[in-house]
């Protein structure tokens, strides 16, 4: 069983990252208690969030099995709930089925560091079997939609979350200082804090709206607040879980915010397109696990693009 390599930087961030969470639900609890707030809602987004946050830890810290189970597992469930969103064909049961066989297959690519063919089984490989399979079926009604949309869930929520599991097994020597969890942990740090950095922005000083129809509480003043905020937590994390330079942070922090930003409203779009507001209840306080990781599917693959072509990554196999 192939072990985790916990360096002490990681370390010290998990232990602040809890310690930051427990200190902000003891003093909603206080604010609660005294000055009879309510903040119960708040609650329980916090609480569901150290949930979260438990999970990440277990998941990504202990051995590989347990790691590549995690990822699987979210990215099941990301899928799940973007096709209970999508309507489709009674004809395409059998192909829904070769999408969800695809999830542990691509995994065993990023398992086996075979990572040319990560690179291509989901938008190559999958993108024909589909086609074949819905031709085999024999119900042209529908059929250039159904195969589009099915093969968008796949891109977004098996082959974009995959890139969690690459950037984990990153060799420790392309990143002295925390290794592929530390990496990992700064872009999972990273898009949790922009999303809050937009939204406490937003709700702070928003005014002018930025796409009202797909979004109607985006503000450019959140979006530019959080693009600010999030490029400074970038430069003073990076040193402690990458190997970038100040230039490389600055650069990495204002694109992901970005990126953050565009994967948060492409997925409103989608669910605006289907009339639902969450895409499942999984999460108290939060709606679905693709609620909760809409950034992460655009700022994962580019960070992790980034980090590769910046210190020329080559991983073995």
């Amino acid at each position: 069983m192939e072990h985790i390599v916990i360096m002490h930087n990681v370390k010290i961030t998990i232990v602040a990252v809890f310690a930051i969470l427990i200190a902000g639900m003891g003093l909603l609890n206080i604010v609660k208690f005294f000055f009879h707030k309510d903040v119960e809602n708040y609650l329980i987004r916090a609480r569901s969030f150290l949930f979260i946050v438990i999970f990440f830890t277990l998941g990504f810290t202990s051995n590989m099995y347990v790691a590549f189970g995690a990822t699987i597992l979210i990215s099941y469930l990301c899928l799940k709930e973007f096709l209970s969103l999508v309507p489709t064909r009674r004809t395409d049961r059998n192909v829904l089925l070769w999408a969800y066989l695809a999830i542990p297959v691509q995994f065993y690519f990023i398992y086996t560091h075979w990572v040319t063919m990560f690179y291509l089984f989901i938008p190559l490989y999958m993108f024909l079997i589909m086609a074949i399979r819905m031709v085999i079926a024999s119900n042209t009604q529908g059929f250039l939609k159904s195969l589009a949309v099915i093969h968008w869930g796949m891109m977004t929520t098996v082959y974009a979350i995959g890139y969690l599991a690459l950037i984990l097994i990153i060799p420790t020597q392309y990143n002295p200082v925390a290794g592929g969890v530390g990496l990992l942990a700064f872009i999972l740090i990273f898009t949790v804090l922009n999303d809050f950095m937009q939204m406490f922005c937003g709700k702070a000083f928003g005014k002018h709206k930025i796409i009202p129809k797909v979004s109607p509480n985006k503000t450019w003043e959140g979006f530019l607040g959080g693009v600010i905020g999030s490029t400074i937590i970038a430069v003073l994390m990076a040193p402690y879980l990458t190997p970038l330079t100040l230039k490389q942070s600055i650069f990495v922090g204002a694109a992901l915010a970005v990126a953050g930003f565009f994967g948060d409203v492409t997925m409103s779009a989608v669910k605006r397109d289907f009339g639902v507001k969450d895409t499942s209840m999984l999460i108290p306080g939060h709606g679905g696990v693709l609620d909760r990781l809409d950034s992460l599917i655009f700022t994962a693959p580019l960070f992790y693009h980034f980090i590769a072509y910046t210190n020329t990554i080559i991983i073995p196999r």
